[in-house]
């Protein structure tokens, strides 16, 4: 799958884009997108060159949620249908082998707001909306909103915005610590880039076990997790950028960092 035709992806500089393409739909969510997406994530984890990916959406919004029109017929097995083809893609992006970040632009909505919550990081175009729109229409949050949203904002303020369907604003995601900046629609990939810039030049293996001890603190002991803490840091402390780091501070330098 080399050519996409409902994403866009490149890297450029160290850093992988990938775009939901769908402006006319709103970069609803279709299940060749998301077999896209899962290829085009994985396609980072096996290119060396790049070191921070980010996900946006083409057009005036990043994503409206599933695509309506692409919906199962009543009485297919939604459940099987969905975690095969749904639900690789975002666990990808949890996974992913170097930072993420969602740059999102307009709408993110119902499945969409949870493609956002996959990344590490999410920067808001002032334009931005964040939406779980679920109940309004009798259903539930789903491909992850559940796990994700009470953890990035707290449990009450999560069930607020799912029960209510109430829009976050792009102000307001970055009054609860969901977002990380707020900036100009036209200023937000740029933002994004510069934003990652110190993970690019970062060491990409620590900030990925970093993010796997953070996910584990969900479920762990304080001492299940002192102890995975540990054998990281061991792990690490064998390879080439922990031993560059150390000299590079020693040595009243700039660290080079060349793990993957």
């Amino acid at each position: 799958m080399s050519d996409y035709s409902q994403i866009r992806f490149e890297i450029r500089e160290r850093i992988a884009t990938i775009t939901l393409n769908r402006p006319d739909a709103l970069n609803a969510l279709t299940l060749d997108l998301m077999a896209e997406l899962k290829h085009a994530v994985e396609q980072v984890n096996q290119d060396s060159q790049a070191r921070a990916l980010i996900l946006t959406g083409a057009g005036r919004g990043f994503c409206s949620g599933q695509d309506l029109k692409n919906r199962l017929p009543e009485g297919a097995d939604l459940v099987g249908t969905l975690m095969e083809a749904y639900y690789p893609a975002v666990e990808a992006l949890r996974q992913c082998r170097v930072p993420t970040l969602a740059a999102v632009n307009g709408v993110a909505a119902g499945a969409g707001f949870s493609l956002a919550l996959a990344c590490d990081f999410i920067i808001a175009a002032q334009s931005a909306r964040f939406i779980q729109a679920f109940s309004r229409i009798g259903l539930v949050p789903d491909l992850g909103s559940t796990y994700a949203l009470p953890r990035a904002i707290g449990r009450s303020r999560a069930l607020r915005v799912m029960m209510t369907g109430e829009p976050i604003s792009a102000s307001t995601a970055q009054d609860w610590g969901l977002t990380v900046q707020t900036v100009e629609t036209e200023q937000l990939l740029d933002t994004a880039r510069q934003w990652l810039q110190p993970l690019v030049n970062g060491p990409t293996q620590a900030l990925r076990k970093t993010r796997e001890l953070v996910n584990a603190s969900e479920e762990n002991s304080f001492e299940a997790q002192c102890r995975l803490e540990l054998e990281l840091q061991q792990m690490l402390r064998a390879q080439h950028d922990a031993k560059e780091g150390g000299a590079a501070f020693l040595e009243k330098r700039q660290p080079v960092f060349k793990d993957l």
